[in-house]
């Protein structure tokens, strides 16, 4: 038996990453905040259901658990629009039948990985205990109900992280957190009267309505779980709905084919806590051989790529990748991770809060329609070299500074030709002049 590792957070990450430790020998204990969701219900402010995608599912098949909860998997193909007017419009996300996002239950994944952690034998989780603050030097951690000594800390306690705090603390991280001025709050569209879907259930809907927008993704149940975004202050705000007749009003005005489906959306309304968003980041993620963090604690993003719980499982693989090839080198480990992966942190929060903007107003915008066809027939000629920024993101493996640079040539590339600054075979020139083929 290998050392033992403390792990704070059993959300999703936390028992992925406790598992992936536990594969090589380590035995784990991971301390919990909250109650274990296995056996009460907890409060709501966590989002409902999340987006998978190609990221996540490399995690999931590492540990051995996606073919288990494939079952519960909904895919969305694309984006269906709705305009004000009712209108409906079909945006695929990628030109191939395999090249879906999945709905999942957030709780239902989490408590399989938790199941999952329990069974190897060689991980414990403890509830109720709520980390209040952490001693490098001694190597103590201070919880609500006792101190616990650790030999090595893996932090995945969230975007309020005590083991990030206590990084910046010991050393020149700087820290960065950028409020986006935006919340969100859920509602829920039940089934139709026959127990079926009223809306179509293979896509991903979104109602842009320029500063605002909703969304509803599909659930196994056959209702849809929808999220409404919108400013936390001024005129059209959370703030400024803050009655029946109001909210009534806004939803008849901007979401009206939704409307009727929402029976008990003042209820709900008033009832949902509004989640605020941010976004976080922090220039070192480990203090020596002691500490280190991933997920959200490291760098939790606003949701608009769907790729928070996707981002956290790929820092657990690029960990388990390090502990592979330097095994018990806790310095090199640590320090190699929060150097060469902290720039992927970076371009998936700022990739995050660019596709708000994409989300919300310009996909029902005529030049960035021209855009997206552009880039689908540069993809199918350049299938290589050429793929759409989404794509790359939700698809493929590529690091996402990677997916960001080569994102930034090719919007410009498409900008230069459709503005007719470049001919047709010197866009293609360019194209395999500065974008290297993809392995």
């Amino acid at each position: 038996m290998r050392d033992k590792i403390t792990l704070i957070g059993a959300g999703l990450a936390g028992p992925l990453m406790g598992v992936l430790l536990s594969k090589k020998g380590y035995s784990v204990d991971i301390y919990e905040s909250r109650q274990d969701m296995r056996r009460f219900k907890l409060s709501a402010g966590r989002s409902i259901n999340l987006a998978l995608s190609s990221r996540g599912i490399a995690a999931l098949n590492e540990v051995g658990i996606f073919n288990k909860i494939k079952p519960w998997l909904i895919p969305m193909s694309g984006r269906m629009i709705h305009d004000q007017k009712g209108r409906l419009n079909f945006q695929p996300y990628g030109q191939s039948v395999e090249e879906v996002i999945y709905s999942i239950s957030r709780a239902k994944l989490n408590q399989e990985l938790m199941s999952l952690a329990e069974s190897t034998g060689k991980i414990s989780i403890f509830f109720e205990h709520k980390l209040l603050g952490c001693d490098f030097e001694n190597k103590i951690l201070h919880f609500d109900r006792e101190e616990i000594k650790f030999n090595k800390v893996f932090g995945s306690d969230g975007s309020n992280s005590i083991i990030r705090d206590q990084i910046i603390h010991n050393t020149c991280a700087s820290f960065i957190h950028k409020p986006l001025g935006h919340g969100y709050k859920e509602l829920t569209m039940p089934t139709s009267l026959t127990g079926d879907f009223l809306l179509n259930s293979n896509s991903l809907h979104i109602w842009p309505r320029g500063d605002f927008m909703m969304i509803a993704l599909p659930n196994p149940d056959k209702t849809f779980t929808l999220t409404l975004f919108m400013p936390l202050k001024g005129s059209t705000s959370f703030e400024s709905l803050n009655n029946e007749d109001r909210i009534k009003q806004f939803f008849k005005t901007y979401f009206e084919d939704a409307y009727s489906m929402i029976p008990d959306l003042v209820e709900e309304y008033l009832e949902n806590p509004v989640g605020k968003l941010a976004s976080n980041y922090c220039s070192q993620w480990h203090f020596k051989d002691t500490a280190v963090i991933f997920g959200d604690a490291a760098h939790s993003i606003v949701p608009f790529f769907g790729q928070g719980m996707n981002a956290s499982f790929q820092d657990c693989l690029v960990l388990n990748e390090l502990i592979d090839k330097n095994r018990d080198n806790w310095d090199f480990i640590f320090k190699s991770f929060s150097l060469n992966h902290i720039k992927n942190g970076y371009a998936i929060a700022d990739m995050a809060l660019e596709n708000y903007v994409e989300m919300r107003d310009s996909v029902n915008d005529e030049s960035y329609l021209k855009i997206r066809e552009l880039e689908l027939k540069l993809e199918k000629k350049f299938p290589n070299r050429f793929v759409p920024r989404y794509s790359m993101v939700s698809f493929h493996q590529i690091p996402y500074s990677e997916v960001y640079r080569r994102g930034k040539i090719q919007f410009k590339l498409m900008l230069e030709f459709l503005s007719k600054d470049i001919s047709k075979p010197k866009l293609y020139k360019k194209i395999e002049s500065l974008l290297p083929i993809l392995k």
